[in-house]
């Protein structure tokens, strides 16, 4: 993987990590377009913690609350939250890497997207009132950690699937958003942690993390990647920030509806990219 490419993917990562079209399908459908060679899972790691930096930032406040007073029920309704996605991460570690290398599951994760975004607009219509922070209960963290742990295939966003799911169960929508982006921060430091753990098990070189060597991915290219991710992924929280609380998320549902059965009719009938 040249500069360049490491540019352009890690735009795409900042841009998309947290809108609702899927960051990791998106890297997985750049990858296979600009026919970029290397460990593409672990570049993606990489590039997440780049918008893991941006998190930390834009939610400064919110982070400076829960570490001033830890004990409180937004921290265990984040520790729920997490658990699901652990599971799911250790159970199918090596089915999800390869979901990663060969983009099987994007065209049909694109279009749940979708439909999670489209049900997500639906039924928070439907609510008589939406809940505020201070209402969340257990069963809610539950089921947004659920549908995060779903999201960990590729071309399932895991910001659309928790905004989702949060409206889903009628909560307010800035919180919602928060919320998601909150839960952002323990999905990202686990993804590092496995797969750095992982890539060290097999060999314990830097060339086993795909970094030098042919076919691999330069520390000069992943440092481009990561900056890049880190810088546009501001921008994008602030962005989605706005967008949930005041639009809706019927566009993105189009767009990742769009996308899904492109990429499904090029893997099954014209196969340009796949």
């Amino acid at each position: 993987m040249n500069i360049f490419e490491a540019l352009v993917l890690g735009l795409i990562q900042g841009l998309t990590e947290f809108l609702p079209v899927s960051s990791s399908g998106h890297l997985v459908l750049f990858q296979k377009i600009l026919k970029v060679s290397g460990p593409a899972l672990f570049f993606d790691t990489l590039v997440h913690g780049g918008t893991l930096i941006a998190v930390l930032v834009v939610l400064r406040a919110d982070i400076w609350a829960l570490l001033r007073r830890p004990i409180q029920p937004l921290t265990a309704y984040l520790i729920l939250g997490t658990l699901p996605a652990v599971v799911a991460a250790l159970a199918f570690n090596d089915a999800i890497e390869a979901a990663f290398e060969s983009g099987v599951s994007l065209g049909f994760a694109f279009l749940l997207t979708s439909i999670f975004l489209a049900s997500a607009e639906i039924l928070s219509k439907k609510a008589v009132r939406l809940r505020k922070k201070e209402e969340m209960t257990w069963l809610d963290s539950l089921f947004i950690g659920i549908f995060q742990a779903i999201a960990i295939v590729p071309g399932l966003s895991r910001s659309g699937s928790t905004i989702s799911a949060s409206l889903i169960r009628g909560l307010d929508r800035d919180f919602a958003a928060r919320f998601s982006f909150l839960l952002s921060i323990p999905a990202i430091l686990g993804a590092l942690v496995l797969q750095i753990k992982s890539l060290t098990d097999v060999s314990g070189t830097t060339e086993a993390a795909g970094i030098g060597g042919a076919g691999s991915i330069g520390g000069l290219s992943l440092a481009v990647g990561t900056i890049t991710a880190a810088v546009v992924g501001f921008f994008s929280i602030k962005i989605m920030l706005k967008v949930v609380r005041e639009r809706s998320l019927w566009g993105f549902a189009a767009y990742t509806g769009i996308l899904g059965i492109l990429t499904l009719a090029d893997r099954y009938l014209t196969h340009i990219f796949f």
